[in-house]
């Protein structure tokens, strides 16, 4: 059995479908653009940096490919990952984008792997090509009839015996809760429509965003009726010397921004308990956002499982059913965040995630 079995420990790495040609993409970037498409031709942009980073054992896979999907839903089960928590996209009124991979596991039945749903609530931007500004699908909110397709879409999911439960309500994540309008009259909608449909609620996530540990964007997740939140930051060592260097470093050498990695669970948690952890192998978004990304420097898996150990030690304290272990990411290879085999390390980041686990159960 595995140790976070035996400690309740869930990790749920979130999961990217931009790994298969849409007309979107097609449109927007050219024919066939995925997300090995920047992560393939990125290239150092300063000494000691590390790109291109390619994938190892399952290579540059297609997501329509059904065995593409098994190989990533055993090797999750293999290291111990729960969840896959899907990147899902409604920008109003019906509209989606890079669905398929998750209609597919939902029609077919498998993978086994368990997985829950997280709303990227946010317009389709040029990120993509390190151009955020350009917008090209505006996120809408239309308010009680659209929340009310918005549930009956994704209620098929919800009844599925692979979905992510807590307490046996469907876990359900929010990637920018600050921009949702209404946001009582969309949690308590859900909530009603949930148990109409033969459900106990839903367990409703929302996400902290603080990237650099600076300020979180929003911190209202328990009065806006959210069952639990999510605290992410990127695993950076956050000085004034490096913030001044940086300064120094983008004017005049027009080097990204850069941090060293950081291990230290307690100083990146800032003693925020009532967040769920969320850990990073690695950031680097370069092979997007070029000269303007933000790269952490450093990583390695031996530091990756230090920062699991801690991580996951802190959600101890919690009911065992909510014992979530977030992980960003299982496949997010344009941002350097991935769990996946690569060519540097191998299964490093998959086994410093399992390792991690046990150690933070063994401590228990």
């Amino acid at each position: 059995m595995a140790a976070g079995a035996v400690s309740g420990i869930r990790p749920v790495a979130f999961y990217l479908p931009q790994f298969h040609p849409t007309p979107e993409n097609d449109r927007f970037w050219g024919a066939g653009f995925t997300e090995w498409t920047n992560t393939a031709r990125a290239r150092a942009l300063f000494p000691g940096h590390r790109q291109p980073h390619l994938p190892a054992d399952l290579g540059f896979y297609d997501l329509r490919s059904p065995q593409a999907r098994a190989a990533q839903s055993d090797l999750a089960q293999q290291y111990g990952v729960t969840a896959f928590a899907y990147w899902h996209y409604w920008f109003g009124g019906g509209r989606r984008i890079l669905e398929r991979p998750f209609a597919e596991v939902l029609a077919s039945g498998v993978p086994s792997v368990q997985f829950c749903l997280a709303w990227a609530n946010q317009s389709w931007t040029g990120v993509w090509h390190g151009d955020p500004g350009r917008v090209l699908i505006q996120q809408t909110y239309g308010g009680p009839q659209d929340y009310r397709a918005h549930f009956e879409s994704v209620l098929p999911a919800f009844r599925d015996e692979r979905y992510l439960r807590v307490d046996g309500k469907p876990v359900f994540y929010i990637f920018r809760p600050e921009e949702l309008p209404h946001r009582h009259l969309f949690i308590d909608l859900w909530q009603q429509l949930a148990v109409q449909n033969g459900l106990p609620g839903l367990y409703l996530v929302a996400e902290v965003s603080d990237l650099l540990g600076r300020h979180p964007v929003y911190s209202d997740f328990a009065a806006d009726g959210f069952d639990a939140a999510v605290h992410m930051r990127v695993p950076a060592q956050v000085t004034k010397a490096a913030e001044q260097r940086n300064r120094w470093a983008r004017k005049v050498l027009r080097w990204p921004e850069t941090y060293a990695y950081s291990a230290d669970w307690a100083y990146l948690s800032a003693g925020r308990d009532d967040l769920m952890p969320c850990v990073y192998p690695n950031w680097d978004n370069t092979p997007r956002s070029g000269r303007d990304g933000l790269v952490i420097t450093g990583s390695r898996p031996d530091m990756f499982r230090r920062l699991v150990a801690g991580a996951a030690a802190s959600t101890l304290p919690r009911p065992a059913q909510e014992r979530l272990l977030w992980v960003k990411s299982w496949n997010e290879w344009a941002e350097g965040n991935y769990l996946e085999p690569d060519l540097e390390f191998g299964h490093g980041w998959l086994e410093a995630l399992r390792d991690g686990v046990a150690d933070a159960s063994g401590s228990a």
